[in-house]
């Protein structure tokens, strides 16, 4: 398991897809692509699609991701992505109130129960209190990594 901290965008992307029974259907996907601005997350996504589709596509939306991390798996099954909402919980040394804060991170896996081990598994080489408010599978169909021209 690898993490990735940077500067995410989600996308959605329209075209015509070729279904298993040979008919063309129009669909629109969702992508996360790693961008420092929208015209750089259009640019990225315009060109990992232009690999992956025939034909003319449509990018729909921008929008910047809600998560700043993710954590990438090595594993083929793990074909699916979850957003794990996690509440880091201090505690205010004035008030000697516990204080949460909720942090976002998207999470590659085959199912529910595997996102939730692997978020404990990242979050076991921290010393951060923490609990797992929610786990969420998401239609994200892939992540593109920026590519070094």
């Amino acid at each position: 398991m690898r993490n990735r901290t940077s500067e995410w965008f989600e996308t959605k992307v329209r075209y015509n897809k070729t279904t298993e029974d040979g008919q063309t259907k129009k669909v629109t996907e969702a992508y996360t692509v790693e961008a420092l601005s929208f015209s750089e997350a259009e640019s990225a996504i315009t060109e990992e699609m232009s690999h992956y589709v025939s034909g003319e596509f449509d990018v729909k939306a921008i929008t910047r991701a809600p998560y700043g991390e993710i954590f990438f798996s090595d594993a083929d099954s793990d074909d699916r992505w979850y957003k794990a909402k996690l509440a880091f919980i201090a505690i205010d040394e004035k008030t000697e109130k516990e204080k949460r804060s909720n942090v976002v991170y998207l999470v590659q896996a085959a199912s529910l129960d595997k996102a939730r081990l692997y978020v404990k598994e990242v979050m076991s080489n921290t010393m951060i209190d923490y609990e797992v408010v929610s786990i969420s599978e998401t239609p994200l169909f892939d992540v593109f990594e920026y590519k070094k021209q």
